[in-house]
């Protein structure tokens, strides 16, 4: 068949427009945010040249934020105009970005005023303009409140904090932004990009359950810099779990995820965030910000390993280009990312439940994404999971405790932490098991386990620091301590099982410092996940600090954040007998599980096939089943 010329033009364009669609990379597309500073210094055209010429040769951009509003700065009309024209002359699509920062006291950041008649004026007319240059706009995490200045104190009246700013910035998402941005420019997609500390969003007025409706779209701060050197407690599994929880809330309508280089000892930890927030299969990456990717990074603290065979390969990374910069680190990051992640299915995990309004134990989830334990963190309460697991976050459900009775009714299992049963007690949780917080404390760092009569097995050597835990009280043979820590003689159960109508009842102990969780032996977290993971399609056995993110496809990530090398177990459910490394294309031989005994009595046992692997430190291996060498059926 003979095309003609229309055709061809229109299949050219059609084409054309799905390289563009698609952008630089093959499973995400990349952004960089502009601060308002730094578009400003574009005033001198040579500048901006410049910046992009060491941009560009390093890291491949698909999209630039051009901010109009930080620290009430605003910008030009004819600024903006330019800039906008000088990217997308160069196939970049242009966004537009507002902050709403005031300044800071002392280094804490300040809020505007949303009682303060000037500052609703200001922010709607920044609003304004950003809508009339872009046709999307985001809006950066600054949008929460801090004052307490005598105008909020009459507007609060007799509500609580947290109400009465939730109320004030839901109006002031609706009233100074959607609505104004919207009057002015009908298709402009306004999106609200939420910070990493979701544990205490609503003392700051930020509303996960309406402002995701008030807005057209979200995006997600997955920046967990170093858990060390900064105090929020954020964990490294959190730049992966953030997104999986964000995208329940708003689901389709999560952006992506947004990483700086602040607070790290050591560059591999920037390239662990990255990593990590693409495992979750985020949409978008966006680098914060411009001014960063121009200048030269610092290797920092990472002499340890840096002639070990790491993911963060800093030779790789710096070969060939001059004079790099940390648009190369992000750029190296990326690329590696991007040839497998078409690869991972969709992300898969134990359900567990945070209401929207949720809170206690603050950020626990992601201690226990760091032992190995896959989480799918939800804001509904997640009724066809066959287990699901409860922090203290769940508390926030008043029909809580019913709910997990129609779990047990329906012969599901169901894993609360005793923060939750702290919290629950005399909420009606005592009429599942008597079982009780007590004010009680003992320092433990011996450990045992067992199931049933007469079955008790050392759990380590007694070599571990000790660790303080509450004790739990339970009325003996109605319930059983499934794994026990010892102290001085005496033993305290650290798991509780409880039977409860056709459904079985855990209650697993934690420790008050969170951290300590990374001090347990591998022998007591895996006797936890032998009941948490059981016909889960992998599992990860191994020291603290080593991450397992698994896929619908059967593939699956292993991530090492220690500053040294672990060796661990995996074992999988499945009809294979080896997997391939997404990475290298390397084959991993696993081994078959023995046959069953006539003894084999212990209902959480399984038929897995377990392969061993090594991990350097601050690497991660991706793996998928080689259907082509299959175990056979058993």
């Amino acid at each position: 068949m003979k095309l003609n010329k229309p055709y061809l033009l229109a299949a050219a364009l059609l084409c054309s427009a799905l390289l563009c669609r698609a952008g630089n990379y093959t499973n995400f597309s990349v952004a960089v945010y502009i601060p308002i500073p730094v578009v400003q210094s574009f005033e001198n055209p040579q500048k901006l040249q410049a910046d992009w010429d060491c941009i560009s040769r390093q890291l491949k951009v698909d999209k630039v934020y051009i901010e109009v509003q930080r620290d009430r700065r605003l910008l030009s009309d004819d600024l903006t105009e330019r800039v906008k024209k000088f990217f997308q002359d160069r196939g970049v699509r242009t966004a537009g970005g507002m902050a709403l920062s005031e300044r800071n006291i002392g280094g804490q950041f300040q809020s505007f005023c949303y009682t303060d008649p000037a500052d609703r004026a200001f922010i709607k007319s920044a609003a304004e303009f950003a809508a009339r240059h872009f046709d999307e706009v985001i809006q950066d995490d600054f949008f929460f409140v801090t004052t307490k200045n005598d105008s909020d104190i009459a507007a609060k009246g007799g509500k609580s904090w947290t109400q009465f700013r939730l109320e004030l910035l839901d109006d002031a998402a609706e009233n100074l932004i959607v609505k104004p941005a919207k009057a002015v420019n009908p298709k402009v997609k306004m999106v609200v990009k939420f910070p990493n500390w979701y544990e205490h969003f609503r003392g700051s007025g930020y509303d996960l359950d309406k402002e995701p409706k008030i807005f057209d779209g979200i995006y997600t701060g997955t920046e967990t810099r170093d858990p060390v050197i900064t105090d929020q407690h954020l964990q490294q599994y959190e730049s992966y779990n953030i997104i999986r929880y964000f995208e329940h809330i708003a689901p389709g309508r999560n952006g992506g995820g947004w990483v700086d280089t602040f607070s790290i000892r050591y560059l591999d930890r920037y390239a662990e965030q990255v990593w990590d927030t693409l495992f979750a299969k985020a949409p978008e990456f966006t680098v914060f910000e411009w001014s960063a990717m121009t200048r030269p990074f610092e290797t920092g603290d990472r002499a340890a390993w840096e002639k070990l065979p790491t993911s963060f390969n800093f030779s790789e990374m710096t070969n060939g280009v001059a004079n790099p910069t940390w648009a190369r680190v992000a750029g190296y990051s990326l690329e590696q990312a991007d040839k497998f992640l078409g690869r991972l299915g969709n992300p898969v995990g134990i359900p567990s439940y945070r209401p929207i309004s949720g809170g206690g134990e603050d950020f626990l989830h992601n201690y226990l994404g760091n032992l190995g334990i896959p989480i799918d963190l939800r804001p509904e309460f997640p009724t066809n999971a066959s287990l699901i697991l409860l922090t203290e976050s769940a508390k926030a459900d008043p029909d809580l405790v019913a709910k997990i009775k129609g779990q047990l009714h329906a012969g599901k299992s169901v894993v609360i932490t005793s923060g939750l049963l702290h919290a629950l007690q005399d909420r009606g949780i005592e009429d599942l098991a008597e079982i009780r917080w007590t004010d009680r404390k003992f320092l433990a760092h011996k450990y045992a386990g067992g199931f049933g009569a007469g079955d008790f097995t050392t759990l380590d050597a007694g070599t571990n620091h000790d660790v303080l835990y509450p004790e739990i009280d339970f009325l003996t043979n109605d319930s059983w301590s499934l794994v026990r820590a010892e102290a001085n003689g005496n033993s305290f159960p650290l798991l509780l099982l409880n039977r409860y109508s056709h459904g079985t009842f855990y209650v697993w102990t934690m420790p008050d410092n969170f951290n300590d969780l990374y001090a347990l032996p591998p022998e007591v977290t895996g006797a936890v996940k032998n009941y948490l993971l059981r016909g889960f399609p992998v599992r990860l056995d191994g020291p603290a600090q080593v991450s397992l993110f698994a896929y619908d496809n059967g593939a699956f990530i292993v991530q090492n954040f220690a500053d040294t090398a672990a060796d661990v177990k995996i074992s999988t459910l499945g009809n294979f007998a080896k997997l391939k490394n997404l990475a290298t294309g390397e084959t991993l031989a696993g081994q078959l599980p023995p046959p069953r005994g006539w003894n084999w009595r212990n209902e959480n046992n399984e038929d897995r096939v377990a392969f061993a692997t090594h991990l350097p430190p601050h690497s991660y291996a991706a793996f998928a089943p080689d259907n082509a060498a299959q175990a056979g059926t058993r």
